[in-house]
């Protein structure tokens, strides 16, 4: 069975010695969450990225959060995939998890390609047999041939990002979790990168997709999340949280909240 639980999560990042009201006011148009004051340490700010957000994905659900930049998208996305720790609530897993906002983990410098696969693959979730399995697709996907046993610090940005992706989609996910900003590297390879994410998303059991795009959200999705000041405002069909998100007055930015 798999399963994804977020229950009344709740997210708030620090910032130091900001008092002035240019700062309150430059990170609330930035963040999207809404700020205040910390009562028992007047110098420090809370940015309340998430505020409550529940949510309960079964197998087949395929999510698309919905809002402007700053809403909280990617910070849910975080906290579901483990890297931001909730200040209250919990998140549930149920299967494999597969972030692909981050296709480069772990990736050393010092070592080979190869030897990199190997790492990431691990750190991915994969078996030895697994990796061993999918260094083919690797090899031919990443188009690097001899490039693999060299060592990472003399690749481009541009072959780092092919070896990134190669390895982040060879896992056989259960739960995908996707940004839309993730990078493809040059642009002879981002043709067969896009192809490659709409089957990667396919073979998902679960899928979450943050995005600003309408069009690629109707193609994926069979469920939307309209997010806004780090609330889930409404749930439903991408055609309703879309008519949903129109209506928003996406040019005013959220007030800072001062105690």
């Amino acid at each position: 069975m798999v399963r994804l639980i977020v229950d009344n999560v709740h997210v708030a990042y620090p910032i130091y010695n900001s008092q002035q009201n240019m700062r309150r006011a430059l990170f609330a148009r930035t963040i999207g969450g809404l700020i205040q004051s910390e009562t028992r340490r007047p110098n420090v700010l809370l940015v309340n990225a998430l505020n409550g957000v529940s949510l309960d994905l079964m197998e087949g659900d395929r999510l698309g959060l919905v809002g402007h930049n700053g809403a909280g998208k990617s910070t849910l996305l975080r906290v579901m995939a483990g890297i931001y720790e909730p200040v209250a609530g919990r998140v549930l897993v149920e299967g494999r998890m597969t972030p692909l906002f981050d296709t480069m983990p772990g990736l050393d410098g010092e070592d080979t390609g190869y030897e990199n696969i190997v790492t990431a693959g691990y750190l991915h979730g994969m078996t030895h047999a697994e990796i061993e399995r999918k260094i083919p697709y690797i090899e031919s996907f990443s188009g690097l041939g001899e490039f693999l046993s060299l060592p990472y610090r003399t690749y481009s940005s541009g072959m780092m990002m092919r070896l990134g992706f190669s390895i982040a989609t060879a896992v056989d996910p259960e739960i995908l979790l996707m940004d839309e900003g993730i990078g493809a590297g040059d642009a002879s390879f981002a043709e067969r990168a896009t192809k490659r994410l709409e089957e990667f998303a396919g073979e998902s059991r679960i899928m979450v997709l943050a995005s600003h795009s309408e069009q690629l959200l109707r193609k994926t999705c069979n469920r939307a999340a309209l997010m806004q000041s780090g609330r889930i405002m409404a749930l439903g069909s991408p055609d309703e949280i879309f008519a949903r998100y129109r209506e928003l007055p996406h040019a005013a930015a959220p007030e800072p909240v001062l105690n």
